[in-house]
């Protein structure tokens, strides 16, 4: 006997037809007592197990949800995947996760994977290259329900999922300010992403409330740990160089802290460091860092089931559905 047995299978062995095989497992009532328990015995015996793909087609849904995702060995991105599959499962639907790996072209490429395989819905974190949607409003036109999550498209009416990067990032700031610091660099994401706009009108924000002066020789477009280890050391360097850094992810503010040392500086004496995003990296660095907790798992259960709403429920297409995520602001040794 095969591994993975069918229907054909158990239907040869008990010597009735297919469909028969098939209504005992589904338990119509025109099959009778005696040959549901056959076939029901028989296919726990051989641990029968219902083919997803032929079902999901005559069901003409497939139960599949497509999950794009910037980068998954991303501690964010991770905890957010979590939440969604937790819900997704418990309500019956299996998960297909595709990496766009921060390119355009790939995540146009996915979106049309997602589509031949005729996913019942799909959650989407644009990349950093993504500056057209064409690819998403095919989705839309194609009648598949879409919900965004943290890195969001606003061109398009779609229902979505942020955390409050505003507030986290105006919090960060003041707590900075508050513990002294003067001259704040903020590294920041590039431009077209929301998350970047917003983490970043929130630390001007914070200046401005504190009467500091915005000096945009104070803000780059730095995003990750290598880039900061390149850029910090020369910034250091200047005669009136920063008090403090901010920045829009830990990854970056790991890698400002790492520079911050190698150039013979104490942290949080001489620097203050603060990131955002509360993941491993956070709690491993030495000293830990201060952060924006994000609470990624919450933003993925809260996006999983505002999709399945769209998907299990007849809902009014024109009302777009918002949904922010409150942040924390975890103190811990790199700021004073």
């Amino acid at each position: 006997m095969k591994s993975q047995i069918t229907i054909k299978d158990i239907a040869r062995e008990l010597n009735i037809s297919a469909s028969t095989v098939s209504r005992a497992l589904q338990d119509h009532p025109d099959i009778s007592k005696a040959t549901k328990e056959a076939v029901n015995e028989y296919a726990k015996k051989y641990h029968y197990k219902p083919n997803a793909i032929a079902l999901s087609l005559k069901m003409k849904h497939t139960n599949v949800i497509g999950v794009l995702v910037p980068e998954m060995v991303h501690h964010f991105f991770s905890s957010v995947f979590a939440g969604i599959e937790d819900v997704a499962n418990e309500k019956g639907y299996n998960v297909i996760v595709c990496q766009t790996s921060e390119k355009y072209e790939k995540e146009v490429k996915n979106v049309e994977t997602l589509i031949s395989a005729r996913v019942s819905g799909v959650l989407a974190s644009i990349s950093k290259e993504t500056e057209k949607y064409d690819h998403f409003q095919e989705l839309i036109d194609d009648g598949t329900p879409l919900v965004f999550f943290d890195r969001i498209c606003t061109g398009l009416k779609t229902d979505r999922v942020i955390a409050d990067d505003y507030t986290g990032a105006y919090n960060a700031v003041e707590h900075l300010i508050k513990t002294g610091c003067k001259r704040i660099a903020f590294y920041g994401a590039p431009a077209n992403l929301e998350i970047s706009k917003n983490r970043k009108n929130g630390y001007i924000d914070a200046l401005r409330a504190n009467s500091i002066g915005i000096d945009n020789g104070l803000i780059f477009e730095c995003d990750s740990r290598d880039s900061a280890i390149e850029l910090t050391p020369a910034i250091l360097k200047e005669a009136n160089r920063p008090d403090a850094f901010f920045a829009i992810n830990d990854d970056t503010a790991s890698g400002i802290l790492y520079a911050t040392k190698r150039a013979g500086l104490s942290v949080p004496e001489d620097i203050s460091i603060c990131g955002f995003g509360d993941g491993v990296i956070a709690r491993t660095s030495d000293p830990e860092l201060t952060t924006v907790q994000q609470n990624g798992y919450e933003m993925g259960v809260e996006s999983c089931k505002m999709l399945l709403s769209r998907i299990q429920e007849d809902n009014d297409p024109t009302q777009v559905i918002h949904r922010v995520i409150r942040t924390n602001l975890i103190k811990r040794g790199t700021t004073r």
